[in-house]
């Protein structure tokens, strides 16, 4: 993810960090010390969330990134979060920000190969009161979309993909 001051730096060097091998100590499933390796993951990609300064989801900001990635000799793999920062942290402006999203896949974009999106049963959050019962379906952590409103987005990401894919072919 993109640091919260809205900086790809950290993300390029994470990306740059996990597509390589490595070694490492750690415990075997029966408990013995053992040195592992890896071959590292080629499809390693940024996550958008937003910063301190606001959102980064739009097609300005994806550029940005693209650039910053070209730069680096990595794939334009970019994943937008529609939560935090991104949408303000106000849940319902999810839907704002997957509707600029799909318009950038339906005009083409491939850079953007994925999304996130804070969903559960029913919008918003709770806290967790010791004694009182919580609400079946709804987040105690993050505020999130209900599960009509996760429908309607995911078809138009959907159709953005359709959409996408004409263009592209």
């Amino acid at each position: 993810k993109n640091a919260t001051d809205g900086g790809i730096k950290v993300a390029i060097d994470a990306i740059n960090s996990a597509m390589n091998p490595h070694h490492f100590l750690s415990l075997t499933k029966e408990g013995h010390s053992a040195i592992f390796s890896t071959l590292g993951n080629e499809d390693a990609h940024i996550i958008l969330r937003g910063g301190h300064d606001g959102p980064n989801y739009d097609a300005v900001n994806v550029e940005k990134v693209a650039e910053g990635l070209n730069q680096s000799n990595l794939a334009h793999n970019i994943m937008i979060d529609f939560s935090h920062s991104n949408s303000l942290k106000q849940c319902q402006r999810q839907l704002v920000v997957a509707e600029d999203v799909a318009g950038q896949i339906a005009r083409g974009d491939q850079r953007i190969m994925g999304a996130m999106v804070e969903s559960h049963l029913v919008a918003g959050r709770q806290d967790v009161v010791e004694g009182q019962p919580l609400t079946y379906g709804q987040s105690i952590t993050d505020a999130c979309l209900n599960w009509d409103d996760t429908i309607i987005l995911l078809r138009n990401l959907a159709k953005a993909v359709q959409q996408r894919r004409a263009v592209t072919n």
